[in-house]
């Protein structure tokens, strides 16, 4: 019998708990569900005759030593920067850890200790990153094996509504994860490779300097560029690409509004503001604003920005409620927090909302001296606010992942990611028997 632990019970757990469940009594496992809520951890186990729900916070050194030296594989779905926390205690007790967050720097320093006593660390393997690593090293390895040299490299995701939730909402957009990371989304510069040449985009650029993308069968978007695509140049074996960009992936219109935001200074958390108690939306908008006697925010807006009041900028930010003289509702915070408050009145998911997770790759190669290309596409939808497409592209991965280690069926060991073949070949292969699939066209 293996021992799992799940620690972290929010928006992004509901569909790998859900699966470790349905797969306890096939595979021989107890599903322990820890988070600083014991309620959360509850509503996610549900009674299950294999699962348990417990309350773990990683600063409360007996619990949480209960916790990880009586399991076997521990996946970490909590806040990211606490992945090297939860690591530590893995090397002391000898426990394999997954989780879907970027690796840090403080977990590169693992490495070597967690590869010496045989211990997998596997991170990234969630949605974005992880089915993105996955997809493309398999298209990247299949073009490799058959003679191609791979000239670019286009890869963006977004997690979006889908087309017939909330119709009225211009944004088409609500936070199908965490708030906080999509306001923060993008504050360093982003830096990647364009016809061999390396290119850089502070973030006060980030929105205005965005990729047009086609998706066959869905229509439109735009995209904007990730923080640092160059660190996966030597990750996917590309060190001879012209062109390697990472982004993500917004509707049509959403960026130019959403700069607004940006030009402002709305997405600031370096400092808190003043008078938050007695602040409206409009007056929050107003506070970054110059005073012009009788102009509305809306106004000196339209002017600083040279907008119509017809323009889609405009009407995001009046279907928003961004000046309305409703208060904010808190008693303090920063711009970024009080932006975050603001904008999840309407742009959190309701009982009947669904939303849409949209990744697509373009390859271009060279082979027998003609230059070919590759799309490929996947678009996956949500069953309801619980089981959003977000929740299972993130937790179906490390799902499988962990039953897969827990059946001796990975090698790898150390601090890694699923670039190799050993992860993406059988992660995928259930995947789209999950309905997640990958489609490829050849423009």
């Amino acid at each position: 019998m293996k021992n799992l632990l799940v620690l972290g019970a929010g928006r992004s757990s509901s569909s790998l708990i859900k699966y470790l469940l349905d797969n306890a009594a096939a595979c021989d496992w107890n599903v322990t569900v820890g988070d600083v809520s014991l309620n959360a951890a509850a509503e996610k186990v549900q009674n299950h005759a294999r699962g348990k729900a417990i309350r773990f916070d990683i600063n409360e050194t007996a619990s949480t030593t209960e916790a990880i030296a009586s399991a076997d594989i521990i996946i970490s779905l909590m806040p990211a920067h606490l992945h090297s926390l939860v690591a530590v205690r893995c090397l002391e007790f000898g426990k394999h850890l997954l989780n879907a967050s970027y690796v840090s720097d403080e977990m590169k320093t693992l490495h070597n200790e967690a590869d010496s006593k045989g211990l997998l660390f596997l991170n990234e393997c969630g949605l974005d990153p992880g089915i993105d690593h996955m997809s493309a090293m398999q298209v990247i390895d299949k073009i490799k094996s058959e003679g191609g040299k791979l000239v670019s490299f286009e890869s963006f995701t977004g997690g979006l509504i889908a087309p017939d939730t909330d119709p009225e909402n211009p944004w088409r957009y609500k936070f199908t994860w965490n708030p906080r990371n999509v306001v923060m989304a993008g504050q360093s510069t982003a830096k990647y490779l364009q016809g061999g040449k390396f290119k850089y985009i502070p973030y006060q650029q980030l929105f205005q300097r965005i990729t047009s993308i086609t998706v066959p069968q869905f229509g439109e978007y735009e995209g904007y560029a990730n923080r640092d695509s160059l660190k996966y140049l030597d990750t996917y074996g590309l060190t001879d690409v012209k062109t390697m960009l990472r982004g993500t992936l917004r509707n049509k219109g959403f960026c130019a509004a959403w700069n607004i935001f940006v030009q402002l200074g709305c997405c600031d958390d370096t400092y808190q503001m003043e008078g938050v108690d007695q602040m409206t939306h409009e007056s929050f908008m107003n506070a970054f604003l110059e005073e012009k006697a009788g102009k509305s925010a809306e106004q000196k807006i339209a002017e600083r920005f040279q907008l119509t009041s017809y323009g889609h900028e405009l009407k995001n930010l009046q279907w928003s409620g961004m000046f309305s003289d409703e208060p904010v509702g808190l008693k303090q915070g920063t711009p970024a927090q009080i932006l975050e408050h603001i904008l999840n009145k309407k742009w959190k998911l309701s009982a009947n909302d669904k939303d849409q997770i949209v990744m697509w790759h373009r390859f271009v190669f060279e082979k027998n001296n003609q230059q070919h290309e590759i799309q490929s596409s996947l678009v996956a939808t949500g069953s309801d606010p619980v089981f959003t497409a977000m929740a299972k592209t993130v937790g179906f991965p490390l799902g499988i992942a962990a039953k897969l280690l827990a059946q001796n069926k990975i090698s790898a060991r150390g601090v890694v990611i699923p670039t190799s073949k050993q992860f993406y070949e059988p992660i995928l292969k259930e995947l789209k028997s999950q309905g997640i699939d990958f489609i490829e066209t050849h423009p």
